[in-house]
């Protein structure tokens, strides 16, 4: 009785979870399709317990058992059959899943093996039936089991060794081992190096030459150094000797890893991707960004001592010493020594270094070339077309720059795209404007071609251009769901009473502690009154024109942690008494940044990174406040152009004036005349974050009206 009762609850419970009230199963309103669904769910399942319940040929343990199994088979469906998982039940199999069963029994009965009645079944189907729980101690469990770990291995082969791992004694390990380690190098030299069956399994394995070669490498000390070149050594193209010959020098390495990266970006064009393609950029990334940090360090020194590690780089290796390097790169050091030594290599010819290249990571260039103010430069350094009514080569690139984003993989050239433009529009507007018109011809082609993922691209592209330009009167927030990225009304930045708050961390170190007193004398006008009466914090609040506070914690000594006390306290503060700033600054250094982070408001609207590599920082700032218009320097950050900073915004806020980044910036370049300004990033040049979240809102909200 008790399985008979669950079995009919799981009927209505099916019924049921399709969402509609009603006796029908309807996965689908194809009538087709959920009709023989539905009669599965109730004629076949009353039959199958009407037969069970009924066969004389089954003592009461055997009835249970059967009735339990086709219990646990519904439990199962009902799980899985909305799940979009490994264990997802195509709903319209549940016909075959009864039906099998039903074999199952009447071969389960006799002592037969079930396996040729489940090996019929489509993998999520077998699963199901095999939920049932029964079938362990029948004669076909271990050849199901092993037909169910083949396919998955065939359906999830990304999961394969991890499935291996778990079932190391299946008899085509040794076979599966072979096929999926071409797919999945990397896996097959992480599981090579461990002490259990399957890393045993695959170290035996001998006449594979790729197997072996990967095992080698996995179990050399210098294993990670060789794998990179893996399509290399498998080719004959590079013995491990020669690699040898280079790993312990850094320039030398880097230059072996430059060299295999263009081989590979030739071959990428003849759609021949090497082996761990990726994984040699990375390491390529690596060796580029311990010499980068080389030249970082010696921003103060001369340049002969500063840039004399780069000497011997070819253009080539100066370029992707560049763009690997992409975040991390001084503008002093991209400027004065990277790039000018890349443009005398190569005779200052950019077209012949990017035919060289293969064009390989062009538009990180170009956006870097942009955002560095040497785009006019290196685009010059094209030859002039001969018919003025033909398109010059430098024409030709920059078109092919925003064309075709549709076809790439992810979102970054996109967001390198309208990281340029933000760059190009207030240096280069003949340069802008042909930018804005390629990208209205590129959205037409994808409309005409109906690709929705192009149409989706270049529609963010052409209102984040047009929001560019004040003239246009681009509502981001209406056109794609945005914040405005060029402008922060006055208006979102005040409280309930009309207030503006603003947020200061500052810490206790000897830096801290000399820079507090001259924070305090930018406010030491008629215009605003300072309040140091708070043992922790001082507040700084408008006296004329619109009200305006600032919060700033006093920077107590941080040997004992006070300074980590006393911004504790002024958070706490301001929670208790529902004061939400809307103007987050730090002031400190580079690792101090994490803790302003941590403890900043969600409601920060603008957020103003003072320290070292605070550009680095977007990301972690956007998860604790995503629509955070964001300042961060790429290097050295410095009182020249934090004081100006906060004093300029205080004034603004204070006359009641909405923060219009790109005359506010050329306004605080006036002040700010240190050339450590330069690595500033203002919010207005971030585009590319902002076209990641624009299309990943577009595509959500298309996901969300489909369904």
């Amino acid at each position: 009785m008790r399985n008979h009762d669950n079995i009919d609850q799981l009927q209505k419970k099916i019924q049921a979870s399709d969402g509609k009230s009603d006796l029908l199963f309807m996965p689908v309103s194809n009538e087709e399709i959920y009709l023989p669904v539905n009669r599965a769910l109730t004629k076949k399942t009353d039959a199958l317990q009407f037969l069970i319940e009924t066969d004389p040929a089954l003592d009461h343990r055997m009835k249970v058992n059967y009735l339990f199994g086709l219990e646990n088979i519904l439990n199962y469906y009902l799980k899985n059959w909305k799940k979009k998982s490994e264990r997802y039940v195509n709903p319209y199999h549940l016909p075959l899943i009864l039906q099998a069963y039903e074999q199952c029994i009447s071969l389960d009965k006799k002592g037969l093996s079930i396996y040729p009645t489940v090996a019929k079944l489509p993998y999520d189907a077998s699963l199901n039936l095999m939920a049932a729980g029964i079938f362990d101690k029948n004669a076909g469990a271990d050849s199901i089991k092993n037909f169910q770990i083949l396919n998955y291995c065939t359906l999830y082969p990304h999961k394969a060794f991890e499935k291996l791992s778990q079932n190391p004694d299946v008899p085509f390990a040794d076979s599966l081992i072979r096929v999926i380690s071409r797919k999945y190098p990397r896996q097959l030299y992480d599981y090579s190096q461990a002490s259990n069956k399957l890393g045993r399994l695959i170290r035996n394995i001998e006449n594979d030459a790729f197997v072996k070669t990967v095992v080698d490498m996995a179990q050399s000390k210098d294993g990670q150094q060789y794998f990179c070149f893996l399509d290399q050594i498998l080719n004959g193209k590079l013995s491990f000797q020669e690699i040898d010959a280079a790993k312990g020098d850094t320039i030398k390495y880097y230059r072996l890893l430059v060299k295999t990266r263009i081989e590979y970006a030739r071959r990428a064009i003849e759609k021949d991707t090497a082996y761990e393609f990726q994984t040699l950029y990375s390491r390529l990334e690596r060796k580029a960004g311990e010499i980068v940090n080389v030249i970082n360090a010696l921003h103060h020194d001369p340049p002969e001592i500063r840039f004399k590690i780069i000497q011997p780089l070819s253009a080539e290796e100066l370029y992707y010493l560049a763009v690997a390097t992409e975040g991390t790169i001084y503008t002093s050091s991209f400027v004065k020594g990277v790039y000018p030594l890349m443009m005398k290599k190569i005779n200052q010819r950019g077209d012949s270094l990017l035919l060289l290249l293969h064009f390989d990571r062009y538009r990180k260039f170009i956006k870097m070339a942009a955002a560095f103010n040497v785009l006019d430069d290196f685009l010059a350094s094209f030859p002039a077309s001969k018919n003025p009514q033909q398109e010059s080569d430098a024409d030709k690139l920059m078109k092919a720059f925003v064309s075709r984003l549709e076809n790439g993989i992810g979102l970054e050239d996109g967001a390198d795209v309208a990281d340029a433009y933000a760059s190009v529009y207030e240096t280069l507007k003949p340069v802008a404007r042909k930018m804005l018109k390629n990208v209205e011809l590129n959205f037409n082609r994808n409309q005409t071609s109906g690709n929705k993922r192009g149409m989706v691209i270049y529609n963010i592209l052409h209102k984040l251009f047009l929001s560019a330009d004040s003239t246009y009167s681009v509502n981001l927030t209406q056109e794609l769901g945005i914040p405005p990225i060029h402008s922060v009304p006055f208006s979102s930045l005040t409280g309930e009473d009309g207030r503006v708050v603003l947020q200061l961390f500052i810490y206790g170190d000897k830096d801290g502690r000399g820079v507090f007193p001259t924070i305090l004398k930018l406010f030491n006008t008629p215009n605003w009154k300072i309040d140091q009466s708070n043992k922790y914090w001082v507040t700084v609040s408008s006296v004329n024109g619109k009200p305006v506070t600032l919060y700033m914690n006093k920077p107590l000594p941080e040997e004992n942690d006070e300074d980590a006390l006393a911004q504790k306290e002024l958070c706490n503060f301001l929670r208790k008494n529902n004061i939400n700033p809307t103007i987050t600054i730090n002031r400190g250094h580079s690792y101090n940044a994490p803790y302003t982070i941590e403890q900043m408001f969600p409601s920060s609207k603008i957020v103003f990174m003072g320290s070292c590599g605070g550009y680095r920082m977007i990301h972690d700032i956007l998860l604790k406040s995503p629509d955070a218009h964001i300042i961060g320097s790429k290097q050295v950050a410095d009182a020249s152009v934090n004081n100006p900073f906060l004093k300029l915004i205080m004034e603004k806020l204070r006359t009641g004036s909405n923060i219009d980044w790109i005359p506010f910036w050329a306004e605080l370049k006036k002040t700010a005349t240190d050339p450590i300004f330069e690595d500033y990033i203002p919010p207005h040049k971030n585009l590319g974050a902002l076209f990641i979240k624009a299309y990943k809102k577009a595509m959500y909200d298309d996901a969300e009206s489909s369904d």
